[in-house]
């Protein structure tokens, strides 16, 4: 029986005419069923809120250790590596993000430790190529002069440049170059440097001097004034020496200098930098495409990091319809 007085009954026959019933109310258990479920729900919310506020204290610690493992796998692509994740979880339980970061902190550790000793390799090996190239060119000097004598020469040039160059990269390696910075007036600078690189450039916007012509066929066609940069001479020199030669190596001429605040272009009118070398950037010992001629790739590496060195930056790109663009933005004095 429903109702607002829900009740049971029962009843059975008694002798011939009579029935004997019995009626049992059911509103206190109703009452107690009600209790029952408002209790239930009180407690599934209760549980449920607990789940939730928990389930999010773990996902955020979670989120924030993947994170910063993302982060420290970052550092380490950039090439900072003694960058390390150092997550070590909670002690006596089996954590999963933990494992992940003790083995990319392993990785990370070898990988080091096998570049480490690469740089030391190189390092080594140019320092002992040098005596014997010493003795090799004070030798070749001493040859009487002919067709083979000027061969001769030109390779151990040559072997001397190249050893000269493993020596740069792997000091670059190793983060022990100290850059000497001043202040110096970008054009003048621009203008002594491309004459002593023996490349034959059109210097724009380093000085009133339109039209003069050096001894390295350099020329100057700007009125510009140039700013003032905060630079190492040695090391600013040995990139644009190097991006001049490789304009000249395997660009085309005309090729042009430009200035213009506290930055240096250099264009050529070839084929163009190959899109690899755009896409990844200067590789050692990998000159491209090779319609760009050959070398041995570290010129523009030696570039790269000199720049790094002294707080420059320098980008590479293509102009249609030709031609190789190198920009150096120097940091102002």
């Amino acid at each position: 029986m429903s109702g607002p007085h829900p009740a049971v009954w029962a009843a059975r026959p008694v002798g011939g005419a009579h029935v004997l019933s019995v009626r049992l109310s059911l509103t206190d258990d109703r009452e107690e069923l009600a209790e029952l479920d408002r209790g239930l729900v009180a407690y599934g919310v209760v549980v449920v809120a607990l789940a939730a506020v928990g389930g999010a204290l773990i996902a955020s610690r979670l989120s924030r250790e993947l994170r910063t493992a993302a982060e420290t796998a970052r550092r380490i692509s950039a090439g900072e590596l003694d960058a390390r994740i150092g997550l070590s979880g909670v002690p006596g339980t089996r954590d999963e993000v933990a494992e992940l970061s003790s083995a990319v902190d392993t990785m990370a550790a070898s990988l080091q430790q096998r570049l480490e000793a690469e740089q030391r390799f190189t390092a080594d090996v140019a320092h002992e190529l040098r005596t014997p190239l010493t003795g090799l060119h004070t030798a070749a000097e001493l040859l009487p002069p002919g067709r083979p004598t000027e061969l001769v020469r030109d390779r151990v040039a040559a072997l001397r440049t190249l050893t000269e160059d493993l020596l740069e990269v792997a000091r670059l390696d190793a983060n022990r170059e100290e850059p000497q910075l001043e202040a110096h007036r970008l054009g003048p600078l621009v203008e002594s440097i491309t004459r002593r690189s023996g490349v034959t450039a059109q210097v724009v916007g380093a000085s009133g001097a339109a039209g003069a012509s050096g001894a390295s066929g350099t020329e100057a066609a700007g009125t510009a004034e140039a700013a003032y940069v905060r630079t190492d001479v040695r090391r600013f020199e040995r990139i644009l020496t190097n991006l001049l030669a490789n304009a000249r190596r395997h660009g085309g001429e005309p090729v042009t200098v430009t200035v213009s605040g506290t930055t240096v272009t250099v264009r050529d009118r070839g084929p163009g930098f190959p899109e690899k070398l755009l896409r990844e950037g200067p590789q050692r010992f990998l000159t491209g495409a090779a319609e760009r001629g050959q070398g041995t790739g570290l010129g523009l590496t030696i570039a790269f990091g000199q720049a790094q060195v002294i707080g420059a930056r320098v980008t590479l790109e293509n102009l249609p319809p030709s031609g190789a663009l190198a920009t150096v933005v120097l940091p102002p004095a």
